[in-house]
């Protein structure tokens, strides 16, 4: 369930006690999903370059987008508690920490030679994303956002790099649907998000097939490294579903309106050659050298001064912010609409009938 407006008035009021200054970014943050949750998207002018702090206030506010109230009420809620933990809480930066790094196998997270990787694991099960497995890779993100290392890289253990979402969550939906819709909108959101606000290069080692949530983020990494035996699979029209990942907005500029709605729109399936060819993917390797050329070229690269290619990919991915996560919020919105309708419950339906007879 989403935060109640006692929550958010808590919330408010744990700010006023809190022991040390959170920092500009934090206090930014705070001021704009306080605006958001309480008068909705931004509705003001923008200030002039002269009046820096207003700006900055004004740019916080507006790249919320068209964030619903109730959902940037909850974002403020939980900013707030990890500004001020309680006494059971661990940081996340300790031993031990509390879910600081997934507990589960299903994410695997590990960090050697200033790279942190995280590798899907779910090797039986082509790596299809559950429901905890999304917790685990936010958890992971955040805590790589702040560890030592220079790059982070995401890969997959066994033949597949990601099927995408593990369409069995949607046999143990239990409860209201709209509801569950609604909180899985907004943990998608989450999701995404953590991908446009991550602060270090980030990096796909794309194994093996790659399909649906698994495909479409990769238009938000920094770089995009395949072996010669992956696909890239985009199947949503097939299941009454829309894209998602920011892919309707990052997908055309990558690979040009055409090729991105044969992937998106039509589901066409391309090959690693193709994807590179169109832009979606950096470069392609040899199956039989793949993880060798791949992780040599990876420790050379996170080698360079940690804070230049920070601030490097800063210049280069901040313009575009505002509109990622504004694509963001209306793509989640519109999936919310879609899982609850007939043709997405039918192709679901269809596919798992067709998976249970082979």
């Amino acid at each position: 369930m989403g935060a109640s407006q006692k929550d958010f008035e808590n919330a408010m009021n744990q700010v006023k006690l809190l022991k040390e200054d959170p920092g500009n970014d934090a206090k930014l943050k705070l001021y704009a999903l306080y605006k958001q949750a309480t008068e909705g998207p931004c509705n003001v002018p923008e200030p002039g370059v002269l009046n820096s702090i207003s700006k900055a206030k004004w740019d916080a506010w507006n790249a919320l987008g068209s964030l619903p109230k109730e959902a940037a009420r909850q974002d403020y809620v939980e900013f707030v508690s990890s500004l001020s933990p309680s006494p059971k809480s661990c940081s996340l930066e300790g031993p031990g920490a509390n879910r600081s790094l997934p507990e589960s196998e299903d994410i695997v997270v590990t960090t050697e030679e200033n790279i942190t990787t995280i590798m899907f694991n779910r090797p039986t099960k082509k790596n299809a994303l559950t429901n905890e497995m999304y917790q685990d890779i936010m958890l992971a993100m955040k805590a790589a956002s702040k560890d030592n290392s220079t790059i982070t890289v995401f890969t997959g253990s066994g033949d597949y790099y990601s099927s995408g979402n593990d369409l069995t969550n949607f046999m143990k939906i239990s409860g209201d649907l709209k509801q569950v819709a609604k909180e899985s909108s907004i943990t998608l959101r989450k999701f995404v998000d953590s991908f446009i606000d991550f602060p270090k290069p980030l990096v796909a080692v794309v194994n093996g097939p790659a399909m649906g949530i698994a495909a479409t983020v990769l238009g938000l990494f920094d770089a995009v490294y395949a072996s010669n035996r992956a696909t890239f699979h985009t199947p949503f029209s097939g299941l009454g579903l829309t894209p998602e990942g920011c892919s309707s907005y990052t997908f055309p500029k990558i690979m040009g309106r055409a090729k991105a709605t044969e992937m998106l729109i039509f589901g066409k399936k391309i090959t690693a050659t193709e994807a590179c060819a169109q832009g979606l993917v950096t470069e392609v390797f040899p199956d039989d050298s793949f993880q060798k050329e791949v992780w040599a070229r990876l420790k050379a690269y996170a080698k360079n001064p940690p804070n230049a290619m920070r601030i490097g990919k800063q210049l280069i991915r901040s313009t575009e912010k505002e509109n990622l996560h504004a694509v963001n919020a209306e793509e989640c919105r519109v999936l919310q609409e879609r899982w609850v309708s007939e043709e997405c419950m039918n192709g679901i339906q269809n596919f798992l009938s067709r998976k249970a007879k082979l």
